[in-house]
């Protein structure tokens, strides 16, 4: 199994526990939780798949992103009471598929063909989207509409893997991990210390 391969199947398995997870203070049974695990691990890459005319979708043609998905949603019922006591447990499971969805993204996206500009976009938009869709289910405001850098860390990572990969010479799952970690560390800097864009007025 190389890294990409294992960084994919990780990546869903966080976006299916943080799906699960949304659902703590709604009055939703464990089906709920499931459904909304599932579409928030597979909806952004589906999207861009859609999008990119790529068939068949990724989970549809490997069973084991199925599992990886079931594995989660299993993790965050069994394990809720647990894990929910963790401070920041659901900022850092979708922070972790964030950025391993958005290297991914990009990388799927040069294979098909298309410039790194629209890889970029398509890598951010494969890291967001599914939480999108998470928020949009449990009546939140999605995550990209609120005061805090989301997207950005997404297509800052993206950017990064772009130059690694176009303008280097390092070794390519060096460059997924340090792309990935460039996403990370955003994000835990940026909620840290409260940073966010400016706002529009």
């Amino acid at each position: 199994m190389n890294l990409q391969y294992s960084l994919e199947l990780f990546g869903t398995f966080f976006f299916a526990i943080s799906g699960a997870l949304a659902i703590q203070d709604k009055e939703h049974d464990w089906f709920g939780a499931g459904f909304t695990g599932f579409v928030t691990a597979i909806g952004g890459g589906s999207l861009r798949d859609m999008i990119l005319g790529s068939y068949p979708l990724v989970w549809v043609g490997d069973i084991n992103f199925l599992y990886s998905i079931i594995a989660g949603v299993i993790s965050a019922i069994v394990f809720f009471r647990y894990i929910i006591r963790l401070r920041k447990t659901f900022f850092l499971f979708d922070t972790f598929g964030i950025a391993f969805f958005t290297v991914l993204g990009v990388e799927k996206s040069l294979s098909l063909g298309v410039r790194p500009e629209i890889a970029a976009i398509m890598g951010m938009f494969s890291a967001i989207m599914g939480g999108v869709i998470r928020d949009t289910l449990t009546n939140e405001t999605p995550v990209i509409f609120r005061k805090e850098i989301y997207a950005t860390a997404c297509l800052a990572g993206a950017v990064c893997y772009l130059l690694l990969d176009l303008h280097t010479s390092m070794e390519r799952n060096t460059t997924l991990l340090i792309s990935a970690g460039v996403i990370i560390a955003i994000r835990i800097v940026a909620v840290k210390f409260k940073l966010s864009l400016p706002e529009l007025k």
